[in-house]
């Protein structure tokens, strides 16, 4: 048995306007999937480095601290998939305050995605994956955000949508109908809650490929399909800190992303090749997550190392500031005073102090409003950035 038997996932229903919309079937198909041996094998490491990850994690000092680093990545990815331009230091530089009059203005994309997975994981404390944390999130995303169309924040479309092409005619996917969109988002709730058999990781492969083929905003289903994601992995349990973001392996293969996808919500469905996919793209980045958390580890040592050598009262003024550079590693002397309730200058000899260190070096030239980075720590998680700075060395 070479894949889950490909069973009928939908069908295409004729509209008044001459097209043809696609509406999901009840989840799980009539019969069930069955689960291949191949696709067991995938789910089986995948979900052995997410094991493995939720060990590291929990072990992470400061894990509050370093969490928002992993949501700033995925925020940056996500958003680049639909277009924006802002990176990743765009990103973690959109709240240095001398920065806030020359944000590029992709970045406010990525300001509001941050917000909306920060808001879903406080929100999981108390509310279950459901339609309405959902719509709560997909409002924090998009409420005074840019959007291609009225993307009307926290509500379902009213109307019919489409994926491509300039009318539902020549559209590469059509979405179900707004009547048959209720229907399948309520049937998606109820398969997210089954007590059924269907490994977590697979389950969560099959949330996010369902709620794109429902399409149920006007604009930012993407997004909100991709956070749903790690929320969905992280109440279910896998994992005790949400540190799983799968967006920059999307955004890597983004073509392959978009042909799994369309393979997916067919009446001739390959469910088999998009669960592969995703579970080769849960194992990856959670093999990359392991890293990240072992050097992050290694560095938080042997800087903390350094500041033993400080007098007391210096070690512990320097080390607060350390903790709170996991968090934002790219500052300004305002962030520093604001941190610290030192005057301009005191933030700047701090400052000067941790150049000392090794901890922080400009960023960039400036002759107004300087930039400092926490270089080494900052590096782990931008690529780009760390390739360019080897070959400044």
């Amino acid at each position: 048995m070479s894949n889950i038997n490909k069973p009928k996932i939908g069908h295409y229903v004729s509209q008044k306007g001459g097209f043809k919309s696609f509406t999901p079937f009840d989840l799980p198909p009539e019969g069930g999937f069955i689960i291949s041996p191949r696709l067991y094998k995938k789910h089986e490491e995948a979900i052995r480095l997410v094991g493995k990850l939720d060990g590291i994690t929990r072990l992470l000092p400061d894990k509050d601290f370093f969490l928002l680093m992993f949501v700033k990545k995925d925020a940056a990815y996500s958003s680049q998939i639909e277009g924006t331009k802002a990176t990743l230091q765009d990103a973690v530089a959109a709240s240095v305050t001398e920065e806030k009059s020359r944000l590029h203005p992709d970045v406010d994309d990525i300001v509001h995605y941050v917000e909306a997975v920060n808001y879903g994981i406080e929100r999981t404390k108390t509310l279950p994956i459901s339609l309405r944390l959902i719509r709560e999130i997909h409002e924090r995303l998009m409420t005074g955000a840019r959007a291609t169309q009225h993307a009307y924040p926290g509500d379902f479309r009213r109307s019919q949508n489409w994926i491509g092409g300039k009318t539902p005619h020549d559209a590469s996917f059509v979405p179900p109908a707004p009547d048959d969109m209720h229907k399948s988002l309520s049937d998606l709730e109820k398969f997210i809650h089954a007590k059924d058999e269907y490994p977590s990781l697979i389950k969560a492969g099959l949330l996010h490929a369902q709620f794109e083929t429902i399409h149920p905003f006007t604009d930012g289903n993407g997004r909100t399909g991709r956070i749903l994601i790690a929320m969905y992995i992280h109440h279910a349990g896998i994992l005790e800190l949400p540190v799983l973001y799968l967006s920059s392996y999307f955004k890597k293969y983004q073509k392959l992303y978009y042909q799994k996808l369309q393979g997916y919500h067919d009446e001739d469905a390959d469910i088999d090749s998009w669960l592969e996919f995703f579970l080769e793209g849960v194992a990856e980045i959670a093999d990359s997550s392991i890293e990240t958390c072992t050097k992050i580890t290694a560095l938080r040592d042997r800087d903390f190392a350094k500041m033993q050598k400080l007098g007391k009262k210096s070690a512990e003024s320097t080390l607060e500031i350390v903790r709170k550079l996991f968090n934002q590693p790219i500052v300004g002397v305002a962030e520093i005073t604001k941190w610290t309730g030192f005057s301009p200058q005191g933030a700047y000899n701090m400052i000067e102090r941790l150049k000392g260190l090794k901890i922080l070096e400009p960023l960039g030239s400036a002759e107004y409003g300087q930039k400092y980075v926490y270089a080494d720590y900052y590096e782990i998680f931008d690529d780009t950035f760390r390739e360019a700075r080897a070959k400044e060395k």
